[in-house]
């Protein structure tokens, strides 16, 4: 009897043990972030405050897990590896394709939702927008119509801008298609354009100086990863050089730039929270259809603008979604 007993009594431990295992697997789920720059910003909190409306709060019923490359984008392949690692239920980028084309190559199970990606089909990430296939869906912020836009911009906001200098990273397939598009809406406006190079951070101090010699009206600054890891250094030159600077996204007029027009990420991270959601409930990626960003911003800096003696008409201000006094 006392033999039985004990058979049965070790049975139970192993079962419990199995159970306990098994939960410490499956409890609560993970979402890992991973951020080519820093895991903080309005976008981050947007995605946050998504996961919360659909009842998922931090430290209570999920856990985010942060990784961030702090512009060093050739770390990212190790920290995808790293959140793989962590068993996490769910992988999320912030911004730009380079994330989430690491996590995509060290995981192909791990669901990934792309926070805000260019061309998710030529990037090999997706097989379509409406039909991702595979394990990646996400948030396309391929609007190349916005280029031209940014140039209309400038020269409202200055009239009288006939030259203009734009940054551009050749190493990006963006690139061409975006000088394009500029080039398109250039020639009507009587506007001429000179590129100047910045692939990685190194190269500033060279892009500067080129813009100081050759003097242009003002400057352009498209959407690329690099750029906006290094938009304090970059709002201040155009400050000190006097240059009126028109930046794709709002974290430039955040830190003095002048003004920015570009797509709403923290509205593309909220959906993306929504996806990480549906994605938890047991959604699958490849049924998730990667969408095209339909919200965009334009901020402007009135500080930014009297430093440059530049008085912002009273319609485009009437425009504005937000304006930093």
């Amino acid at each position: 009897m006392r033999r039985a007993r004990l058979l049965v009594a070790a049975m139970l431990a192993v079962f419990w043990l199995q159970d306990a295992s098994a939960q410490s697997r499956t409890g609560t789920p993970q979402i890992g972030v991973l951020c080519p720059t820093t895991c903080s910003g309005r976008a981050l909190d947007a995605f946050r405050r998504g996961l919360a409306d659909q009842g998922l709060r931090d430290g209570e019923n999920v856990t985010l897990v942060y990784r961030e490359a702090e512009g060093r984008l050739h770390s990212l392949p190790q920290l995808a590896a790293d959140l793989v690692e962590q068993r996490v239920n769910v992988l999320f980028s912030t911004w730009g394709t380079a994330a989430p084309l690491a996590l995509k190559q060290a995981s192909a199970t791990i669901p990934i939702v792309a926070g805000a990606v260019g061309d998710a089909v030529a990037a090999g990430l997706v097989e379509s927008l409406a039909k991702p296939g595979g394990n990646v869906t996400g948030f396309s912020t391929l609007a190349l119509t916005l280029e031209g836009k940014r140039l209309e911009l400038l020269r409202e906001i200055e009239p009288r801008i006939s030259r203009i200098a734009v940054l551009l990273d050749p190493d990006n397939p963006y690139s061409a298609l975006a000088f394009r598009e500029l080039e398109g809406a250039a020639g009507p406006l009587g506007i001429s354009l000179s590129t100047v190079r910045v692939a990685q951070p190194g190269d500033l101090d060279s892009a500067f100086r080129a813009i100081a010699s050759h003097r242009p009206d003002a400057l352009l600054v498209p959407a690329y990863l690099v750029l906006i890891a290094e938009r304090a250094r970059i709002a201040a030159f155009a400050a000190e050089n006097r240059l009126p600077a028109v930046y794709s996204q709002d974290e430039f007029v955040e830190v003095g730039g002048l003004a920015s027009y570009g797509i709403d990420l923290p509205g593309l991270a909220t959906r993306a929270a929504v996806y990480v959601g549906k994605i938890l409930k047991g959604a699958k990626p490849s049924n998730l259809p990667v969408e095209q960003p339909t919200m965009f911003r334009l901020v402007l800096n009135l500080k930014a603008a009297k430093a440059l003696g530049i008085a912002i008409p009273p319609t485009l201000l009437a425009r504005a979604d937000e304006v930093i006094e």
